[in-house]
């Protein structure tokens, strides 16, 4: 007797193939949805008219008791880690790669009040080598909580720094943190008082090993063209008319490398050193008298734009604590319909062919 054994693994042909989905068809048409879900989902789309649907019955309960273990955690994808033949575009390395404006509470030591908590907007960032997918973006976030309740100084956001660096598996890294930071400032002549604000920011950047310490801060002041001045006295004296000088809110935005080694600079001692650098700071507290004594501190101090960057520098080659600096400086003139402006760099710390084309509209003050 002969006995043959069907081949089970033979290619079907198309009848056979025809045959099979007629007979899955006929058991689908008497069989349940759960049924089919049972044997398989896409038996559903093989059955002419039908409405089961393809997919499970997903809850649509939040479940409060769901615990995430680590043998769960570890089934969860991870595309933005993912290996580098998922990388979309050129294999370039990205210098900055990060996240920005994250808020949250920072305290910080004042030279002559102690210490202030102020809501501060942190940007990290760290370069991405060109053979890297991505970065975790929450990793920044959760490096830099680990220090956040540690009054700052550069040393607590050198070891958030450190834990980028670590955590990211980066080379480069930086950190900034921006704030407004209040001084109260005494009226000219009446006697009042009042917190001017100014919007500083502190950078610590380490790249190819070198770490720098930076300061920016924004200085608003007054400037009163000085040959509108002339022309003004000369009408007067020449004529007998009356004619007024034009001046307009400035801004300028003064960013210097601070050497620690030399002492600590305080935020309080860059916005004095711009006030002896430019003294018609805008006012805070103001009375006819204090209104009065304005306008004859702007008289005694005219400044072009171009005189505004070189009596910044002057102060700043002065104090021993700042290293490389650049001030940026505009005057947003009454006369004409644009601005005047001017940049002064000290070292290549700040040194840059090109300029970013928004870069004058971030010095535009709103009071």
């Amino acid at each position: 007797m002969n006995i043959h054994t069907p081949v089970l693994d033979a290619t079907p042909d198309r009848d056979e193939a025809e045959a099979a989905l007629a007979l899955l068809r006929n058991w689908a048409k008497g069989a349940t949805p759960t049924e089919i879900l049972e044997l398989d989902p896409s038996v559903a789309r093989l059955v002419p008219g039908s409405d089961t649907v393809d997919y499970p019955a997903f809850s649509r309960d939040y479940p409060d008791g769901f615990a995430s273990d680590d043998g769960y955690k570890a089934t969860l994808p991870d595309l933005q880690n993912g290996p580098s033949s998922l990388i979309r575009g050129a294999r370039q390395q990205i210098q900055h790669v990060g996240i920005s404006n994250f808020r949250l509470p920072i305290r910080f030591h004042t030279r002559d009040n102690g210490d202030l908590t102020l809501e501060t907007s942190v940007t990290g960032s760290v370069s991405l080598e060109a053979d890297k997918k991505g970065i975790n973006m929450s990793r920044i976030m959760r490096s830099f909580y680990k220090h956040a309740e540690a009054t700052f100084s550069f040393e607590v956001i050198e070891a958030a720094l450190d834990d980028y660096i670590s955590d990211l598996e980066s080379f480069d890294a930086r950190i900034q943190m921006r704030f407004s930071f209040p001084m109260k400032v005494d009226s000219l002549r009446s006697g009042l008082s009042g917190y001017q604000y100014y919007d500083i920011a502190l950078e610590l950047v380490e790249q190819g090993g070198v770490r720098k310490k930076i300061m920016h801060l924004d200085y608003v002041y007054s400037s009163t063209c000085p040959c509108s001045l002339e022309l003004s006295e000369h009408a007067r004296a020449t004529r007998g008319q009356l004619a007024t000088p034009h001046s307009q809110r400035s801004v300028a935005r003064v960013s210097v490398e601070i050497d620690e080694d030399a002492g600590c600079l305080w935020f309080e001692d860059l916005v004095e050193a711009c006030r002896r650098a430019v003294p018609t700071e805008t006012q805070v507290m103001v009375k006819r008298e204090d209104e009065q004594a304005f306008a004859e501190l702007n008289a005694a101090n005219p400044i072009f734009v171009e005189d505004a960057a070189r009596l910044f520098c002057e102060q700043l080659h002065a104090d021993a604590r700042v290293g490389d600096f650049r001030v940026i400086a505009s005057h947003q003139e009454s006369l004409h319909s644009h601005d005047a402006v001017s940049i002064l760099v000290e070292g290549d710390t700040f040194a840059s062919q090109s300029l970013d084309p928004k870069l004058f509209n971030t010095l535009f003050h709103v009071g």
